[in-house]
């Protein structure tokens, strides 16, 4: 069937490969998006042709509400993108993400409109640090690790009960949520409050908790995004990137290919209704190995730096679990290796102003990175 779509966000990264692949399904789509001058300098070229666009604030009610009134299937990307900056700028962050949603979810429920369908973008940043075993006690959750274990250097994560190093272990949608910044919190609250309402109204909510999402389209330009771009932005510039801790943190690097196919099964899917699902590969991937990557593929001479420092609120390690999302049919189709390429030689062609060092001295000075 094609449908009536609203995508929300849909001009940024990730919402305009979704858009590009519901045009390429036939459906007729219309995006909100108000191009954020963080992550947008200009109206970006790859806006798809065949799309509606309304340059305009998710926050605006009258706009919005006169959108509802005939779109069938909402994805909701739109949100502030940032964990250290949502630590300093919590009202912005607060009122882009948990009251945008807010208001979005107010007036599907209190005015007539025809939705009938919504997937929401969660963030695997809610589960705070990944799970771990204990050789001793099994499966644990421990929380952040405490600033005295950190001033030693001592990175990996203890047993909360017998104290014991644990290893990290595949992160499920059942671990405990333990967001660790504004952001986290935010991200969780526009989970929950959408599968809230649309359990309680009958509408079918899904929400998709993306990894570390990279790709062609994500901002160079912005030094609260993802890691690889913050690490190509550097590299372009003839700058090291710049690594906390010893580099060897982990994380679940997901190409954006990949999230889009799972929105499309979200939607397709009504055994997607009403839960939550990672979006990731399941691959374990270090941030030095990233750094390494980009720069041979960058062919610079540069090397990594590595700061032995701490940021507050960062975890060590979190990977996903996709078993959930494979009973819907998702397959992570690209690799670590190709995706990595095809970031670079998308990024060869595209404007990248450096504002690492901005966004570092503005961490430092709130006493958000370790002197």
């Amino acid at each position: 069937m094609k449908y009536k779509i609203l995508v929300t966000g849909g001009a940024g990264f990730i919402g305009s490969h979704l858009v590009d692949k519901l045009v390429e399904g036939g459906h007729d789509v219309v995006v909100l998006d108000n191009l954020e001058p963080q992550v947008h300098s200009k109206k970006p070229d790859y806006l798809n042709p065949k799309a509606e666009y309304i340059f305009e604030d998710v926050r605006n009610e009258e706009l919005l509400s006169n959108l509802l009134s005939d779109v069938e299937i909402i994805f909701h990307q739109a949100a502030a993108v940032g964990v250290g900056q949502s630590m300093y700028e919590i009202r912005r962050y607060v009122d882009a993400n948990t009251y945008a949603t807010a208001k979005l979810l107010d007036l599907i429920v209190n005015t007539e409109n025809s939705v009938r369908e919504l997937i929401v973008a969660s963030s695997m940043s809610i589960y705070g640090e990944g799970a771990y075993e204990c050789d001793n006690c099994g499966e644990v959750h421990p929380k952040l690790r405490e600033e005295e274990q950190l001033k030693r250097r001592e990175w990996e994560l203890r047993c909360p009960n017998c104290g014991e190093i644990v290893k990290p272990t595949p992160t499920s949608e059942e671990k405990p949520l333990h967001p660790t910044s504004i952001y986290a919190i935010t991200k969780r609250d526009q989970e929950e409050m959408c599968l809230t309402i649309g359990r309680a109204y009958g509408i079918p909510t899904v929400a998709l908790r993306y990894f570390n999402v990279y790709g062609p389209r994500q901002s160079l330009n912005n030094p609260y995004t993802g890691v690889c771009a913050i690490f190509s932005a550097r590299i372009k510039n003839g700058k090291p990137p710049l690594i906390f801790e010893d580099g060897l943190q982990t994380r679940d690097f997901v190409s954006v290919h990949d999230v889009v196919r799972a929105n499309i099964l979200a939607m397709e899917s009504s055994n997607a209704n009403y839960e939550a699902f990672n979006v990731g590969t399941g691959k374990v991937i270090s941030i030095l190995k990233v750094a390494k990557t980009l720069i041979e593929l960058y062919g610079s001479r540069i090397k990594p730096e590595i700061t032995n420092k701490y940021r507050a609120g960062d975890i060590r390690h979190c990977f996903a679990d996709i078993s959930k999302i494979k009973k819907l049919g998702y397959e992570p189709k690209v690799s670590f290796e190709e995706g990595m390429k095809e970031l670079v030689k998308w990024g060869e062609k595209v404007e990248a102003k450096d504002r690492f060092d901005e966004a570092y001295k503005e961490l430092l000075s709130r006493r958000l990175v370790e002197k």
